[in-house]
Formats: structure tokens, C-alpha cells, sequence
């Protein structure tokens, strides 16, 4: 006969657990429940083997260098195994990626320098910055066709200097034995000299400009140590470094068919009122007609630079006068006097000092290019 009587609930009559008492060791979800703090032996509870803080110096140790973790700063966590082996680094250690197996007989080859070579020494950044900025490369400057005149004074001024082949000047020699006070040296130094003039009359100017550099250094005295280093930079558009040579030759021994070239290194600068003073100083010495052609070829250049050409061929009108006997550096006087006159639009006048210049040397630079140009 079945009970239909309503059957208390499981734990029924039990008395319940009022305020203040204690839960029991499995009250919780799933009968399970954690051990309360402070249970067991007095004083606490005790860690489990193997973890905590060791304790004495070598804990202290420990601690400080692994950050209160375990072996390896992983706070005693297990990492899954990979299959491969962990290897530990330090912080100050770079990253590197692992270099690729040597494949063929360069890379094999490539890899035992490597191993057998030393460490490379660092680079220091200001002193390859240095080293970039004192290289120097030749700078060739085409500035037209009044320029190219103007340059032909460095072709007669070096051609004055001694050759390779020919004993240096007997003058220049006497100076450079006395300042340098020991034969040996005087011969040394004279070798560099004639060998650097050489390369000067040969147009391989940094050959020169190199050449001469012992001479300039050990005998600054020496004038014509500066005046082939002066022209040397002149021919290749160093403007200031040959000015400062020419200037140096100048003070010490004054010719004054450099002077004209020191001008032009002025004109190349800007230096308007150093190339009127230079002028001034060419017209006192008075020296021979081709000196002071050259001259007013690069002062009247200096002129037609900023645009003043009515002064730049009032200055060239000496050069309309007739001579006896016609020379190369008439030419080269009419010829500039035709291309001022070109620029100001005397395109009659510009035609008739062409044809001049052609009449008497008809491959004169590009006269004959000129003068088709004008339709004539």
C-alpha cells in the first residue's frame, strides 16, 4: 500500500545554522568547499612544498633576481611543451635572426671569413662626415664666351713656367735653394715644382694642384709654388682658393700678368669692387698690351655680370683701334666687343667685328657659328 503522505525534504528537522556559526568543510556548490583560513595547526596555514619564499640569504637572492617567480620568471607556471628547446636571454641581449645554412661555395666561403675575421671597429658618424666634406672633386665652369677669353691669360702665365724637360727658372731655382738651406732638399723640392708646372702647361690640373702642395707647405715663402697652385684652382672654377694663391704670389713677388687672372677669380666671386680696384692697379703698373687686353676683357665681363653693358663697351673701345700688326689677343678683344654688342642689339656692330675676327682666323672660336646666328 503506497504512502501518500508528503514526505519531508532531505535534510528536513535539521536545525539550520543560525548567525555566528560555522559553515561546514563542504557547504557550497556541489558539496565541495575550500578550508577555511587559519584551520589546522595554529599559526596558519602551511605552504605547500616547493613554493613561497625560501627563506635566509639565499631566498633573498632569489627574490631580487627572478621577481618573486620561480626558475626561469615564470612564477612556477608549467609551458606546454613546444619540442623544441627554450634557450634564455638576457635583457641587454639584441635579437638576432638565425643565419640561413650555407648553401653554395660562395655562401660556404662567405661564412669561414666571417669566423675567422674580428669584430669590425665602429664608425665614428663625425668622423666619415669629416672625411665626406674634405673630398674634393674637379668642378669644370663654362660661363660663356667672354669666360673662355678671359681664361686664356693662365695659358701664358703658366707657359713662363718651367717644363718637365727643361731645368726650373735659374732665378726661381736661386730662391728655392735659399729657402730651403739644404741641397738635397732644394733639389727635392725643385723636382716637385718643374713636375707640377708641367702638369699645369698639360691641363691636368689636380696633378698640379697635388704636385705643388709639398712645395707651398714647406717653403710658403716661394713664390711660384703659389702661383701654380693659384692657377691650378683657377682652371678648375675654384674661385676662392685660387684668389687666396694668387693673391699670396702676388704680395710676394708681383707679376703682373697674373693679375688679370686674379680679377677674374673676383669676377667669378661677385667681388665687384675688389675687380675695380684690381683694374685701377693694372692701369698704374702699365704693362704690355697683351696684359692689359686681358684685363679689360674680364673687367668688362665684370661689367656685362650686372648688366651694365653701355660701361662694359665703353671699356672696350680702345680695342677698335686699327693695329700695325694683327695678334691674338686683338682677336680675342673683337670678338668679346662683337658679343657685347650682340647682347645690347647693335646687331650691324655685332656683325662687323665678327667678320673681323673671321677675316683673320676663320676657326676663332664660334665666330662663324655668330654670324650666321645674326643672318649674316
Amino acid at each position: 500500500m503506497s504512502d501518500d503522505r508528503p514526505r519531508p525534504r532531505q535534510g528536513a528537522g535539521k536545525p539550520r545554522k543560525g548567525p555566528g556559526q560555522r559553515p561546514s568543510a563542504k557547504s557550497g556548490p556541489g558539496g565541495r568547499g575550500r578550508k577555511p583560513a587559519g584551520s589546522g595547526k595554529p599559526g596558519g596555514s602551511k605552504p605547500p612544498p616547493g613554493r613561497g619564499k625560501p627563506s635566509g640569504a639565499a631566498g633573498d637572492r632569489v627574490g631580487r633576481s627572478t621577481g618573486g617567480r620561480g626558475p626561469g620568471g615564470s612564477g612556477g607556471r608549467k609551458r606546454p611543451p613546444t619540442g623544441r628547446p627554450t634557450r634564455t636571454r638576457s635583457d641587454d641581449q639584441p635579437r638576432r635572426s638565425p643565419r640561413p645554412e650555407p648553401r653554395t661555395a660562395a655562401e660556404r666561403r662567405a661564412a669561414e671569413v666571417r669566423a675567422t675575421r674580428g669584430p669590425r671597429k665602429p664608425v665614428d658618424a663625425s668622423v666619415e662626415r669629416e672625411r665626406i666634406e674634405q673630398r674634393e672633386t674637379e668642378r669644370w665652369v663654362d660661363e660663356g664666351s667672354i669666360r673662355a677669353e678671359a681664361q686664356a691669360a693662365t695659358a701664358r702665365a703658366s707657359s713662363a713656367r718651367p717644363r718637365r724637360e727643361t731645368p726650373v727658372d735659374p732665378e726661381v731655382l736661386a730662391e728655392l735653394q735659399v729657402a730651403a738651406a739644404d741641397p738635397r732638399r732644394a733639389e727635392r723640392l725643385a723636382e716637385r715644382l718643374t713636375s707640377a708646372a708641367a702638369a699645369l702647361d698639360r691641363e691636368r690640373f689636380d696633378d698640379a694642384r697635388r704636385m705643388v702642395a709639398p712645395v707651398v707647405r714647406e717653403l710658403p715663402s716661394l713664390a711660384a709654388g703659389h702661383e701654380i697652385n693659384g692657377l691650378a684652382n683657377y682652371r678648375m672654377g675654384r674661385w676662392r682658393e685660387a684668389a687666396a694663391a694668387l693673391d699670396e704670389a702676388r704680395h710676394l713677388h708681383l707679376d703682373p700678368a697674373l693679375l688679370p687672372v686674379l680679377a677674374d677669380c673676383y669676377r667669378g666671386m661677385k667681388r665687384w669692387t675688389a675687380v675695380d680696384a684690381l683694374w685701377r692697379e693694372i692701369r698704374e703698373l702699365s704693362p704690355s698690351h697683351e696684359v692689359m687686353a686681358e684685363a679689360r676683357i674680364v673687367v668688362a665681363g665684370a661689367h656685362a655680370d650686372r648688366g651694365e653693358l653701355k660701361q662694359a663697351i665703353a671699356l672696350m673701345q680702345p680695342a677698335q683701334k686699327a693695329p700695325k700688326k694683327v695678334r691674338d689677343y686683338h682677336l680675342r678683344q673683337w670678338y668679346v666687343l662683337a658679343d657685347l654688342l650682340d647682347r645690347a642689339g647693335d646687331t650691324m656692330g655685332a656683325t662687323r667685328w665678327f667678320r673681323e675676327v673671321v677675316a683673320h682666323d676663320a676657326d676663332f672660336a664660334d665666330a662663324r657659328e655668330r654670324l650666321r646666328a645674326l643672318g649674316r
